[in-house]
Formats: structure tokens, sequence, C-alpha cells
């Protein structure tokens, strides 16, 4: 089995599972240089954050591709183009048949925050993971539309590097596989993508760091093996990590308040807030209020019974606080 079909079975985001290869062939003479450095710096074991590395001011530049790195924090735009138009989605249990999506309607443009609220069961993790591909679930009628080209036709690999990035609730360990090795190629597949030389490790390093650094994530992540071992806490931030690395078109972020601390949360918000710009966008799920108080969403969709029933704006979160769905039931 390919290991892109073996971490979407399995849940890993599949913007990253796109850059693996289906067995891990001899080390290049590249690779090998790759794993020197990457010892090199694993040797730096009392640095907490990325040191600031005295790179050039050209060489830093090339390195940031704003395709993919929306480092600029731009404010969202209200009249961006069409990003995600989903229309009469229905879809199944790949294995059961069970339907769970019963008609989902939802518009998304750039530059906005959609947060999707409701009750378990209702189909919002079922939705986001339709949306990238995932192989659990089977479409049965209606249509996705991404960035003008037909989700349907596409595999969850083209998906991922056409801008989409998933993260899931409970994030995959991938034994043997470091966090910079993981990101490194995630990330040279999105600029393959876009025509784009890819980084070498050095100048990677440089990129990252600062990523790092805005998470509040020590360096020694990088030398860990992708969610090995971490807390609940850390893998949100680390698949985060992934989203500020590889960048995205459109972020679905599926209950990454789930196992934060308030102050991780915080962290996590504004990472995502500084990734924000007039040209992308993120589709939040979530069950609280909390965090729609650190990302301000434009809309707000209640789902029910494989349906968005409700849309509308933050005063929908703040009716469900105080008196539950029977009170957005009534309104």
């Amino acid at each position: 089995m390919a290991v892109s079909a073996s971490l979407h079975s399995h849940g890993a985001s599949p913007l990253l599972s796109s850059s693996f290869p289906s067995s891990r062939p001899k080390p290049s003479p590249s690779s090998t240089t790759y794993l020197y450095v990457l010892s090199k710096l694993r040797a730096v074991r009392p640095l907490r954050l990325c040191p600031s590395l005295r790179f050039s001011s050209t060489a830093v530049k090339a390195t940031t591709l704003s395709a993919i790195d929306p480092s600029t924090t731009s404010p969202p735009g209200k009249d961006g183009k069409l990003l995600l138009e989903v229309k009469d989605l229905t879809a199944v249990i790949a294995e059961t048949k069970q339907e769970i999506l019963k008609g989902v309607n939802l518009t998304v443009y750039e530059g906005e925050v959609h947060a999707i609220m409701g009750k378990n069961g209702s189909g919002k993790s079922t939705f986001s993971k339709v949306l990238v591909g995932h192989p659990d679930y089977e479409v049965t009628g209606g249509s996705m539309v991404f960035k003008g080209e037909n989700l349907l036709d596409m595999e969850p690999e083209e998906r991922s590097l056409a801008g989409l990035f998933m993260s899931f609730q409970t994030p995959v360990e991938i034994p043997g596989v470091s966090n910079a090795d993981f990101l490194n190629m995630a990330y040279n597949a999105r600029r393959r993508k876009l025509n784009q030389p890819e980084l070498g490790p050095l100048e990677f390093y440089a990129y990252v760091c600062p990523k790092l650094n805005d998470l509040k994530m020590s360096v020694d992540f990088l030398n860990r093996n992708v969610n090995e071992g971490f807390s609940g806490g850390e893998r949100k931030r680390n698949e985060i990590l992934q989203l500020a690395v590889i960048g995205a078109d459109l972020a679905i972020l599926d209950e990454i308040d789930s196992g934060l601390d308030i102050d991780a949360l915080q962290d996590v918000a504004r990472a995502v807030n500084g990734l924000l710009t007039a040209k992308n966008s993120v589709l939040m799920i979530t069950h609280y209020q909390r965090l729609l108080e650190f990302i301000k969403p434009t809309y707000i969709h209640v789902m029910e019974n494989g349906k968005i029933v409700k849309t509308g704006d933050i005063s929908i979160a703040k009716a469900l606080e105080k008196g539950g769905y029977k009170a957005i039931a009534e309104r």
C-alpha cells in the first residue's frame, strides 16, 4: 500500500501525505547531505528556540513564496474570488453505505473564515473529510468545486497540492519519520507543483524557524518523529506548524481547540490569524465559542442531520452557549 493511501486511511493530513513515496529509497548524495546537516542541528540541544541564522537578505527573500507562505498579514478581503462551492452534496460511509451527508450547501470566498458547529454525529467531520477525499467516504451526489476545478475528479494528493489542507482531530503518529524530513518533503512538493525551486536543508531551516517561534515550539520538534509520543496539545501545535510551513488556500481545521489549555489555544489561534490574508480562507469545526473568541468567523453554520440548517454571525455561537441547539431551533 502506498504511504499516502495509508496515511489517509488513518487520518493524516492529506497535504502532507502527498509528498511521500511508496517506499524509502537508499539515500542519494543530496539526501545524505541533508541528513548530515540534520545531524549537526540535532547536536545543538541547549537551544530552546531556533537561533537567528546569518543568511544574506537576498537568500532569505529567495526562500519566501507569497503563494504558499502568506507571511503578510493583510486583513481578509470582503470581495475575494469564489474559492469553494459545494452544492447538494450527499455522501455515505464507503463500507456500510450509511448516508451521512444529506445535501450540504456551502460557499466560501477568499479572505473568509467559516465555522461549522453542530451536535456530535451531525456530519461535521464527515463533511471535512469528504472535501479532502478521505477513502472511508463515498460521494453519491452533488458537486464540490475548488478554485474552478471539480474536486470529485481529483485524487486526495491532487487536492492537497491544489491548496487544500486539513488538520485532523486525532493526528496520526508516523514512526521513523522526523518532523524535519516530513515538513521539508511536503513543502518542496508544493514548490514543485508551483514550478518553484526546492529549498535545501539550511534554507529550509531558516524558513521554518520563525514558524516554530510563532507557535512557541522548541527546535527539538524538528528532530522528533511526527507526533510520536506527543501530547494532545503538542499534536495540535504540530498540525498548525505544518499549515504554517506549507500554507494553503483553504485550511480545514477539525476541532483544533480540543485538548488545548487557554495558553496553547491562544498560541495556535495567533498563528492561524497570522496566516490569514485576503487570498486564503479557513473552515473551522468546533463545539465551543471559546475558539471563536480568538479566530473571528465571518460566518457560522449550524449542521444537523447531514445538512447545514442555519447560517449567521457570531450571535449564533452566543445563543448556543446560552441555550444549546434547542435555542437555535427556536430562532
